[in-house]
């Protein structure tokens, strides 16, 4: 598996936006959409990554739900092998935001292509980056690393990395319950 440090990043923030915005299973939890600062504070925490946090307004924080909404909807189909519709919806992602190429220049010298959207507000250009990255997924060999986790009661997604791409969990908690249960129903 060879994702670019930059997509592989881009994917990231892609499968935590859907994890963290959007309502639905994890084991007998109930995920919920965040509120109010709260959500403020699970976006910021989601554009991170290792870095510091961006200033994140409730209105964008706001916004970053719907964004979250359509990503889903790109790793279910991706997930369910119809790959004709996780396109089409990049594909709406990417008029929506306009998102564009565009090599930038780190201060070390070295030089990453990014994706912009239309008006490189916050959300558009987070938008945009994350779509172009499940472009990138989509159009190469790694369109069947984008999954939603096979555990009993959960919807989360994630992004294969392994090197064999069998991955079929959110989390290594997912997947140690399963593995438990079918012990336990092999015992009993």
């Amino acid at each position: 598996m060879n994702f670019d440090s930059h997509v592989l990043a881009l994917l990231t923030v892609a499968v935590r936006l859907v994890n963290e915005l959007t309502p639905g299973q994890v084991g007998a939890r109930t995920v919920e959409v965040p509120l109010g600062r709260s959500r403020v504070g699970v976006v910021a925490e989601a554009l991170s990554g290792s870095g510091r946090p961006p200033r994140v307004t409730q209105d964008e924080a706001d916004r970053f739900v719907g964004t979250a909404a359509d990503l889903r909807a790109v790793f279910e189909s991706a997930d369910e092998g119809h790959l004709d519709g996780a396109a089409a919806r990049v594909n709406a992602l990417l008029a929506t935001t306009q998102a564009r190429p565009q090599l930038d220049k780190f201060p070390d010298g070295r030089w990453s292509l990014h994706f912009h959207g239309a008006d490189d507000s916050l959300v558009v250009g987070w938008a945009a980056g994350c779509a172009s990255a499940l472009a990138l997924a989509l159009g190469s060999d790694l369109a069947g690393r984008l999954g939603v986790c096979d555990a009993p009661s959960c919807d989360r997604v994630y992004v294969d990395e392994s090197k064999n791409g069998t991955r079929r969990f959110c989390s290594a908690r997912c997947q140690s319950r399963v593995k438990a249960a079918a012990h336990r129903s092999r015992q009993g």
